[in-house]
This record gives structure tokens, sequence and C-alpha cells, in this order.
């Protein structure tokens, strides 16, 4: 009895072996031929993308959202030709749905801001943006995530759902920004004299747009200096290579003319004993 059914059972695993290993070599197939499908729709849409001079945001955005399409469609031609039925996809598609839905509810909510920042454009990718926290330049937009990099070479990634809850500014929208520097003076010191020094330093600078208006002009009064304000205005491209260059071009005016900056001090007056003692 127990070699007949030993034997059944083998007989059993041939059979279905040699039923299921067409399928196998079918799906083995079709995957190799999907997935260099996808790789030929993928550089299809690029070069449409590139034809039509999208922007790089909207490029990595539909990109990342190929590729999430794509693969499920060849995962469930593979399962259909495995023997698995339309109605077992569906079932497990709407349970899979179901749980990563309530399991990544955030991803969701970072997939809607993604679409939200596209539609309405807040940045793009190479603007230089401020939001929250976080400054840089906008490195990359995809489906779920916001990535920027700064200056000193930080890197973050923010998520949509945040990003389009959030302040955001974008300090290259425009062409032209304005530069602005604070200093603070003594009250002893000539404003018009200051104003002199400073805007014709400003001036010389070889990147700053003359039709524009230089400034300079008392914020207000401290309790031991006055707050003044100078400005220029330049390409929103070239904005910190010349805010610098005019810190240092201002100091050196001043520094010329025996001018220097007011730091906050505070006095305190010691009577003399002698005048205590009389």
């Amino acid at each position: 009895m127990k070699e007949s059914f030993w034997e059944e059972l083998i007989s059993r695993s041939i059979h279905a072996l040699r039923d299921f290993a067409p399928r196998l070599i079918y799906a083995v197939i079709f995957f190799i031929i999907g997935y260099f499908l996808i790789r030929f729709i993928l550089r299809f849409i690029r070069r449409i993308m590139d034809k039509a001079h999208t922007e790089l945001s909207i490029r990595s955005f539909i990109e990342s959202f190929s590729i999430a399409i794509l693969y499920a469609f060849l995962i469930y031609i593979i399962g259909r030709t495995l023997g698995v039925q339309a109605s077992s996809f569906l079932a497990i598609f709407t349970a899979a749905g179901v749980t990563i839905g309530l399991a990544l509810q955030g991803s969701l909510a970072n997939f809607a801001g993604g679409l939200l920042i596209l539609w309405f454009k807040p940045f793009k990718i190479g603007d230089e943006v401020e939001i929250g926290e976080v400054s840089g330049e906008v490195d990359d937009i995809n489906i779920l995530y916001t990535r920027v990099h700064n200056w000193r070479g930080e890197y973050y990634t923010l998520p949509n759902g945040d990003v389009a809850n959030n302040v955001v500014k974008n300090n290259t929208r425009t062409d032209y920004r304005r530069v602005q520097i604070e200093l603070h003076f003594s009250f002893d010191e000539d404003i018009d004299q200051l104003r002199e020094i400073i805007t014709s330093a400003m001036k010389k600078h070889p990147k700053v747009i003359q039709e524009r208006p230089f400034q300079f002009w008392v914020n207000n009064f401290q309790d031991y200096y006055i707050k003044t304000s100078a400005r220029c205005w330049c390409k929103s491209d070239e904005y910190w290579g010349v805010y610098w260059a005019q810190e240092e071009a201002i100091k050196k005016a001043l520094d010329k003319h025996g001018i220097k900056l007011q730091i906050p001090k505070q006095e305190i007056y010691q009577p003399d004993i002698r005048e205590k003692q009389a």
C-alpha cells in the first residue's frame, strides 16, 4: 500500500510538472520580452518628452509613474501565463490595495502632493527654494519625494505631502533678485555720506543691474545704533556671488574712509567713591 501511495504521488507530481513546465517557460520568456519592451517604451517616452521640451520635474514624475504601471502590467501577464485567474488577480489587487492603502497613507498623500506640485508648479528642478527649515536647489521631483541639496553639500529628501502643505519660497522664480545687506552704524555718522560711499561701491560690480535702483535707507533706530539697508539688483542665478562680493566691497569702501560698523555696546557708569563720601 505504501509503495502504491508513493508511486501515485510521484506520478502525479511528474504529470503536474509536465503540465506546469511549459507555463513556466512561457512566463520566463514573457518576463524577458517584457523587460526589454518596458525599456524600449521608456526610451520612447523620454524621446517624446525631449521633443516636447518637457520640464525636468514633469519628466521625472512621468518616468517613475510609467515604470510602476508597466511593471504592474508585466506581473499581471506573467501571473495569467502561470494560470492565475483574472478574478484571483482582482481579489489580490483589491486586498493588496486596501492593505497598502492603510499601511501607506503617508505615501498616498505624497503621491497626491506630487500631482499638486506638478499641476501648480511652485518650483521646478534647478530652482533655489526654501521649504520650511530646508533651503537649497531642487535636484529631483518624483511621484513621492522632492530632493534638495544645498551649497554645504547637504542632501534632503522631502515627502511631497509635506511640501504641498508647506510654505514654499522660490528664490529663482523671477529673472531678477534684490541683494539686500543689513548694516549697523553709530548715530554720529553722516547718512548722506554713507549713502554716497556704499552705493558707489555697489555700482562697481560688473554683474549688478545698472538700470535698477541702488538704495541705502535707514530701517530703524535701535538703542545703540542705526540699522540701515543697502540694496541693489542682479540676475537670480548670480545672486550669491553678487551678495558676497558686495559685502566685501562695502567693507573695503568703509575702511577706506575710516568708517566702522557699529557693534552693540552698553556703557556702565560707576560713580567715584569720593563723590559718595561727599
